[in-house]
């Protein structure tokens, strides 16, 4: 029989986190309960409630809350006293994570990147990346697009278009151009073909790029998504002038949108690919950056950080390369469930006109544009409300998004859907059909 939400009623005594905690948190404002326990795509909170998780840790928990078979794996090397942090020292869970990454991952598909381990955060890898690239070609302007996101270290917050996000830097963020990404004016223009204008003309006022930094789906910007020939010109493009393609793939890769890589259906190969979020596989923190090896010219300690040998990460990311990436098997079930969830928004959308503009996204990264922030929130808070964790995203957060774990059953994957579709229905105002009166 398949789990049911069951949220707790009432509300729990938080005046330890008011107290304590700074002010900056965010996600517990929407979720405001203590969670203990977790396994697949539900978690649990103290006063025994139950929760489908839409959420995943924000596209860190690809595969769920504690695979059974990645904890047996970190449990086992804990247990033989395995190395847990070692700088960027040889030990034989590094040498496991990277045959399997070269085997599973680089030779299938043809590609020759050197592996570098930064810092564990993904704003640890764009930093590395955007110093690489500055490096690489001694130039300092970097191109980066509107609604994109990359971080909020300093460098990566120059890079980020989010006006909130760049105002609490507390000094200038600079050395990052804007360019309108795919769709910024709509469908009939093209705005490659822009970006190709600018650079071609020696007064449009646009330096020549150490790099063009792009998603390939917008996670935090509103789930934009840049078409496979966009993609093709910007790679174009950045070849042409002489500056490296970055692709950003922390929360649209490692199978959020179907492939290991989100830009893999384009038939492009980027200098440098910055990988982190799900890439340990269990939640822990684990970062890398990928460069083509001409690319790969810092000097013995160039750039660093302490925690740049999670070994406990290394072992689940191992693991988890084999048990999904051996063949072709989980990708084609990613795809075939992100098709479902296309699917069942594009119903939602249909049904409540006035409610949703559109579905935005791609694979298992889709969204409800519901054009303005406070209806998403009121959306997200009936969803909770019903057991529900899912969040918002785009400018304004007018966008309703999607991120369960991969893994997730066909009856989880419906239960949530379900519960969406009932939070918009009595936000438009309409009731539920019976078909879905009965699936609650």
């Amino acid at each position: 029989m398949t789990l049911q939400p069951q949220p707790s009623p009432g509300a729990p005594d938080l005046s330890l986190y008011e107290r304590r905690e700074s002010v900056v948190r965010s996600y517990c404002r929407a979720f405001p309960r203590t969670f203990v326990r977790a396994q697949g795509a539900w978690l649990y909170d103290s006063d025994g409630g139950r929760y489908l998780d839409f959420l995943a840790g924000c596209s860190t928990l690809n595969y769920g809350h504690n695979h059974p078979e990645l904890k047996r794996a970190l449990l086992a090397y804990i247990e033989n006293d395995g190395v847990a942090h070692g700088l960027d020292m040889h030990t034989d869970a590094k040498e496991a994570f990277l045959t399997a990454f070269e085997s599973k991952i680089l030779e299938p598909r043809g590609m020759d990147y050197r592996v570098m381990f930064t810092g564990p955060t993904g704003s640890n890898a764009v930093e590395s990346a955007l110093k690489l690239a500055r490096k690489a070609t001694g130039r300092t302007n970097v191109i980066a697009f509107t609604n994109g996101f990359h971080g909020m270290t300093l460098g990566a917050l120059a890079a980020t278009g989010n006006a909130s996000k760049r105002a609490g830097a507390g000094v200038a963020v600079t050395d990052v151009a804007h360019e309108p990404f795919d769709g910024y004016f709509g469908p009939d223009i093209d705005t490659a073909d822009l970006l190709a204008q600018r650079l071609a003309d020696p007064s449009s006022g646009l330096d020549a790029p150490a790099a063009i930094l792009v998603e390939v789906v917008q996670g935090e910007g509103g789930l934009n998504v840049a078409s496979n020939e966009w993609l093709r010109k910007i790679a174009k493009l950045a070849k042409t002038h002489g500056a490296l393609l970055i692709v950003d793939d922390i929360q649209a890769g490692i199978g959020r949108t179907g492939g290991f890589f989100s830009f893999e259906d384009a038939g492009v190969t980027p200098d440098i690919v910055t990988l982190a979020k799900s890439l340990s596989g269990y939640g822990l923190p684990f970062a890398v950056m990928l460069a083509k090896p001409e690319h790969d010219t810092w000097k013995p300690g160039e750039h660093n950080g302490t925690f740049r040998g999670n070994n406990h990460a290394f072992v689940t990311a191992a693991k988890a390369l084999e048990l999904f990436w051996s063949d072709d098997a989980f990708e084609r079930d990613v795809r075939r469930k992100g098709d479902v969830v296309g699917d069942r928004m594009a119903a939602i959308a249909a049904r409540f006109p006035a409610a949703v503009a559109r579905v935005k996204g791609r694979g298992m990264m889709r969204g409800l544009d519901v054009r303005d922030g406070e209806t998403a929130d009121k959306i997200t808070s009936l969803c909770f409300a019903r057991g529900l964790v899912i969040e918002t995203s785009g400018g304004d957060g007018e966008v309703v998004k999607a991120l369960c774990p991969l893994t997730i059953t066909d009856a989880e994957l419906e239960t949530g859907l379900s519960i969406l579709e009932q939070a918009v229905a009595d936000i438009a105002g309409a009731e539920a059909p019976a078909s879905l009166t009965a699936a609650q």
